[in-house]
This record gives C-alpha cells, structure tokens and sequence, in this order.
C-alpha cells in the first residue's frame, strides 16, 4: 500500500493529468468531510463549501506540488495528512473570510484602554533591603528599564537585574514557604 501511494504520488507531482485526476476523485470526499467539520455547526452555504475545497485543491498545486513532495508514508496515511491539510486550509479561509470592521467606523469609546487596576503588596519592613525595596518600586511603580535605574543609582545594569532577582527570590521565599508555585 505505502508503494502504491509512492507511485501514485510520483506521477501525480510530474504532473501527469489522469493521476491528478485519480487524485480528485479517490481524496474528495476526505477533504469535502474535513472542510465541513472546519465550518463546525453552522450551514454553510454550498458555495462556501465549495470554495473551501477548491482553496484545498490550489494549495495541494501550489508550487509544483510542494505538499504533495513533502508527504512522508512513515508518519501518516495519505488520506489522514490530506484530512489535516484540508482543515487547516478551510480553517484559515475562514478566517480570511470574517468580516472586518474599518477602524475609522468604529467609535472612539469601543477603542479604549481601561486602564488596570494593580494590587499593591504589602511587603513586610526588613523583609528586603532598601536597594532592593528600591528597585522593585522603581521597576514596577515607575515602570522604569534597567538601563534607567542603572544610570540612576550610579550601577552596572547587571547588578539591578542581580538586585531585582535576589529581591523577587525573597519574597517568593517569604510569600510561599513550601518552595511551590
């Protein structure tokens, strides 16, 4: 069976007609079934399932057969790898295929950004030195780059990202005990 398929993809990719059309008519209904199961539960139109199929069928060609070359007999059937093309390819023609809004239509209010709430942890006194304290506030208070704070506090970069981690292992330490998560 595994040099059958061999063969027949040998003269289907040099591009012989009846292979091709062999082709068709043994994988259609392989492919038909995946491009139904990719629209999922709704009704497509038969249109739309048509041109699925047919984008199924392009992209097989494209390229002198590329796809068809690169098919491996040792890790599928034929009829499995073309199922997951065919999926795949109608999964991404639809997609292609949502409706998309111009951002020029759509409101202002729509577009914005609430902005987050953050949670302030109380970190106990003494639990971190004053450098380290120093540079958690001003990483993520500030928002500020390491490069930033290393210009700042008169320090290499490497010892605020040295500082930053010590202090995070810290309060891992602190605020998780038993060593999980």
């Amino acid at each position: 069976m595994q040099h059958d398929t061999e063969i027949e993809l040998k003269a289907l990719v040099g591009g012989d007609k009846r292979s091709w059309d062999a082709f068709c008519v043994r994988y259609a209904p392989a492919i038909n079934a995946a491009v139904r199961r990719a629209f999922g539960t709704g009704r497509p139109s038969p249109d739309d399932l048509l041109d699925a199929g047919q984008e199924v069928f392009l992209k097989l060609c494209r390229e002198d057969y590329k796809l068809l070359r690169e098919f491996d007999p040792k890790r599928a059937k034929l009829a499995t790898w073309i199922g997951i093309i065919a999926y795949s390819t109608t999964v991404d023609w639809l997609r292609r295929r949502r409706p998309t809004a111009n951002i020029d239509d759509v409101p202002e209010a729509a577009l914005a950004v609430q902005p987050i709430e953050r949670e302030h942890l109380q970190i106990p006194d003494g639990l971190l030195s004053e450098r380290q304290a120093l540079v958690l506030k001003l990483i993520y208070d500030r928002e500020m780059d390491v490069p930033e704070i290393a210009r700042l506090l008169n320090v290499e970069a490497q010892t605020v990202r040295s500082t930053h981690h010590k202090a995070l292992i810290r309060l891992r330490e602190h605020f998780n005990p038993d060593g999980r998560g």
